[in-house]
């Protein structure tokens, strides 16, 4: 009985080291397999024999133990070791590790999730993230804004060359400086055509006919006809051309008044109760008088052969003479805003110092939109204002419309400008930029890299980053309870706990790497060295079993 429980019991020593064999090799084999945890078997004794409990000491023993023969080994587990493997730089921005606990979540065909740290992932024909067997890498998406949506996961999507995008700009932030030393502006540049009078020799008013309209040093010739095209081209407001503009006799108007305002429009003065001085465009005495916006950067100049007229008889029929010069100095500056279909809307400003009270020195500026071909949209008018130590302290009329009519864009676009950035000290010149502004054009979405956070940031051709999603990360109370599935991926088990899905580096989740995989976390070393003990071990067993047969051979051979 005895030899015969000896041969199991070398059995037993026999199945326990071939499974850890089984369990090394295992590891082995995937030393190179992305993210593998390799696996340990723990061995534990089998039941014993009991042959004696022993004794209690007594008055006249000292007390005996057990004796008791152990009948073997079994395998109490294989453990896997969820330690990290080391990292490798790939480069490629759908590789993605994950440094500290957590799995990634991606989901089959059938909707069933799984779980891996492998994250060697690619954008498939849909542009949808998925792994190396095409399952869908699961995070959380963003809103019509680029926000990320928490809470709800979908599949990732990353839509290179498909996806376009354009933002109208709400706000324009102004840098720069407003030198106090500046002059103050407190007239506009003045221009007059000759003297004119209608055919009965009267002095012209707004209500004279064009076509009745002669200068009074000639006034037997008539000025204009029917169907003439008056052309304003090569003045100059603040040393800038302004845009070449037509006005057509009796389509685009009738009177000298309406020529005027055209003018008026075309030359991009600003009017209105809130605007210093008396500019405009007005018939007085018979003559045509320009009168500019304060300050030598809204200066006027019209010379003669600016204004033509296709009428051959008079093709330069205003003669016009600056009569008083603008006074006061200061700065022009423009920047590009955009439409809500990424349409590049022009912005002029044109800042003069205003006022130097006591409190400080006051600046104001003129908005203009100024498309190329088109007359001047005047924007509006406002002011800065700067204490006494040159610091901003407040701006009015800094919110103005463009209006977008006709663009197919929504409209009006509404901008705020920021002047809090503007110095008002003494400076050696003025001189103000747009510094930032949040509007742009189209692009389309042509490259995208993941963060430590697990954010899909996607760049566009225009330069515009946008957030296009968030891989999420599953984190459980025993990981290594999950069970191991086919193709590096786990599945929830009866002892892993639920999967907790949360974003990366929030409650305990590891962050994540771009650009990188996670490697085997096999100890080649430590295999090795496992092999020789199990093989050491199996042989051992193997000559108990051996052993006990001979000596079974020897005892049936003695009792012949």
């Amino acid at each position: 009985m005895g030899l015969t429980s000896a041969m199991y019991t070398g059995l037993t020593g026999l199945n326990v080291n071939q499974t850890r064999i089984e369990t090394i090799g295992n590891n082995i084999a995937n030393v190179n397999t992305n993210a593998f945890k390799g696996s340990r078997t723990l061995f534990q004794t089998q039941f014993a024999q009991t042959l004696s409990e022993g004794t209690a000491p007594s008055d006249t023993s000292g007390g005996t133990n057990p004796m008791q023969v152990g009948l073997g080994a079994l395998v109490a587990t294989t453990q896997r070791t969820t330690t990290p493997g080391s990292l490798e730089t790939t480069g490629l921005p759908g590789d993605l590790a994950l440094e500290g606990p957590g799995y990634f979540v991606v989901r089959d065909a059938g909707g069933r999730e799984y779980y891996t740290r492998d994250g060697a992932f690619s954008l498939n024909a849909q542009n949808q993230l998925v792994s190396a067997d095409g399952l869908h890498v699961r995070g959380f998406g963003v809103d019509p804004s680029f926000k990320i949506v928490p809470g709800t996961v979908q599949d990732l999507q990353v839509p290179l060359g498909t996806q376009d995008v354009a933002h109208a700009t709400e706000n324009a932030s102004i840098d720069g400086d407003l030198s106090a030393a500046e002059t103050r502006a407190t007239a506009g540049s003045v221009t007059t055509s000759q003297a004119l009078v209608d055919g009965g020799g009267t002095p012209a008013t707004a209500a004279t006919a064009l076509t009745d309209l002669r200068s009074a040093t000639a006034p037997a010739v008539p000025l204009f006809a029917a169907g003439d095209t008056i052309t304003v081209s090569g003045a100059t407001r603040g040393g800038r051309e302004v845009s070449s503009q037509q006005f057509v006799v009796g389509t685009t108007g009738n009177t000298l008044g309406d020529l005027a305002t055209s003018l008026q429009g075309t030359l991009g003065i600003q009017t209105g109760t809130s605007v210093p001085g008396q500019p405009g465009v007005t018939i007085e005495n018979g003559a045509l008088v320009i009168r500019s916006n304060n300050g030598e950067p809204n200066a006027i100049v019209v010379q003669n052969n600016d204004l033509t007229s296709s009428n051959a008889g008079t093709p330069v029929p205003l003669q016009f003479t600056a009569t008083s010069p603008a006074v006061g100095t200061g700065v022009f500056t423009s920047f590009t805003a955009y439409d809500s279909l990424g349409n590049a809307v022009p912005v002029n400003l044109t800042f003069t110092l205003d006022d130097t009270p006591a409190t400080g020195p006051v600046w104001r500026y003129y908005a203009e939109s100024a498309e190329a071909g088109q007359p001047p949209q005047m924007l509006g008018t406002g002011t800065a204002s700067f204490d006494t130590q040159g610091r901003f302290v407040s701006a009015t009329g800094n919110q103005f419309t463009v209006n977008r009519t006709g663009s197919g864009a929504a409209t009006p676009l509404n901008v705020t400008l920021d002047l809090s950035a503007v110095n008002g000290l003494s400076t050696q010149v003025s001189n103000v930029i747009m510094s930032k502004q949040d509007g742009y054009p189209p692009g389309t979405l042509t490259a995208y890299s993941v963060g430590n956070d697990g954010t899909l940031t996607g760049t566009f051709s225009n330069g515009v980053s946008h957030t296009l999603g968030q891989v999420a990360v599953a984190t459980f109370a025993n990981e290594a309870g999950l069970v191991a599935e086919t193709g590096n991926l786990f599945s929830v088990g009866p002892n892993s706990g639920p999967a907790a899905v949360k974003a990366p580096g929030t409650l305990g989740a590891g962050t994540v790497r771009g650009g990188a995989l996670e490697m085997s976390n096999v100890d080649l070393s430590r295999e090795f060295i496992g092999l020789i003990t199990a093989s050491t071990g199996f042989q051992a067993a193997s000559r108990v079993i051996t052993t006990s047969n001979d000596m079974l051979n020897q005892l049936l051979m003695n009792m012949r």
